[in-house]
């Protein structure tokens, strides 16, 4: 009998202590949760969805950003835009600047990496120096490049004049634009410290099997560092073409100094006239507030559907170590 009393004492014991843990759980409900998320869903709803909603239905009117007055005039700005060379051109630069800074920026960033993965004398110094281009601002890379480009007083032709090069002027058609690409390329820095990590996260064991297996370097590489890398060079992919497609400070700050909006447009090259500096164009020189809502959606698009198409290619060059579709 006292046995049997025991028992029970310890099993209502043991229900008590469930019951007092389950309650101290329950107690974070549902609200609790989106009181937490509320930040971040009211800076969503306010900052991001709100203005791309606002941004649409300016785009299906004749709104110029002073007058109270405009029109609703459907897709006529779409119609336009679409007609209209100067979209076609400013795109068509877009993409050949996409095409060459995203693979150029990946594959330096990932070179760098490797060297400055090895065990080297100072190799902290030599990972900041690299890495300090990236974190200076864009405006003061730009002014600093386009005083190194200056062709009487940059510092490249003065490089080039002792060398017995003749000077180049690369402010102007068609050397802008490889300036252009230089100065992007500078920044390699941001490319390189997550390549690094990558590198660093890979177990040596699998490289070490592999020179076991009588693997040479570029064996090593190719078919146990490049596949184990491959998640992070793709993301460096879809944040590089984001970026590249929607540059806009770099042709601008590399034109003419000038005092206004027109004039600054006026002096941008041909060769640096992107789609952003076009939808620059008409926002703040032509005061088409519709007309740049319009491009600005048709970017939207764009990037989208390049992102999808690079999403969809990674099942054959990106390598998971957990199937995705089992997850």
């Amino acid at each position: 009998m006292a046995l049997s009393t025991r028992q029970e004492i310890l099993s209502h014991r043991r229900t008590g202590q469930h019951l007092q843990r389950h309650k101290g759980w329950s107690r974070y409900n549902s609200r609790t949760f989106y009181l937490f998320v509320s930040p971040w869903l009211v800076s969503f709803l306010a900052l991001t969805l709100l203005p791309l909603l606002y941004a649409l239905v300016v785009s299906l009117t004749d709104f110029d950003g002073i007058s109270p007055r405009w029109h609703w005039i459907g897709l006529a700005n779409y119609a336009e835009l679409l007609q209209n060379a100067d979209t076609w051109f400013s795109l068509s630069r877009t993409l050949l600047y996409t095409l060459i800074t995203v693979p150029l920026s990946v594959a330096g960033g990932l070179g760098l990496a490797i060297l400055l993965n090895q065990r080297l004398k100072a190799v902290g110094f030599f990972r900041t120096v690299f890495y300090l281009p990236s974190v200076v601002p864009v405006v003061a890379s730009a002014i600093m490049w386009k005083l190194m480009f200056d062709r009487d007083a940059g510092a490249i032709n003065a490089i080039f004049e002792r060398l017995g090069i003749s000077i180049v002027t690369w402010l102007v058609d068609p050397m802008v634009f490889y300036a252009l690409i230089i100065m992007v390329l500078w920044g390699l820095g941001g490319g390189m410290i997550i390549s690094l990590a990558g590198l660093q996260g890979i177990p040596s064991e699998l490289q070490e099997a592999a020179v076991v297996d009588g693997a040479n370097s570029w064996q090593t590489f190719w078919r146990i560092t490049l596949p184990l890398l491959s998640p992070i060079l793709f993301f460096q992919v879809i944040t590089g073409v984001i970026y590249a497609l929607q540059t806009l400070i770099q042709p601008l700050l590399l034109a003419q100094s000038s005092q206004s909006a027109s004039s600054t447009i006026a002096a941008v090259p041909r060769g640096n006239y992107l789609y952003m500096v076009n939808v620059f164009q008409q926002f703040f020189y032509n005061q088409r507030f519709g007309y740049g809502s319009a491009m600005l959606w048709v970017l939207f698009v764009i990037i989208l559907a390049i992102t999808l198409l690079v999403f969809r290619s990674s099942t054959f060059w990106v390598y998971y170590e957990v199937d995705r579709d089992t997850q």
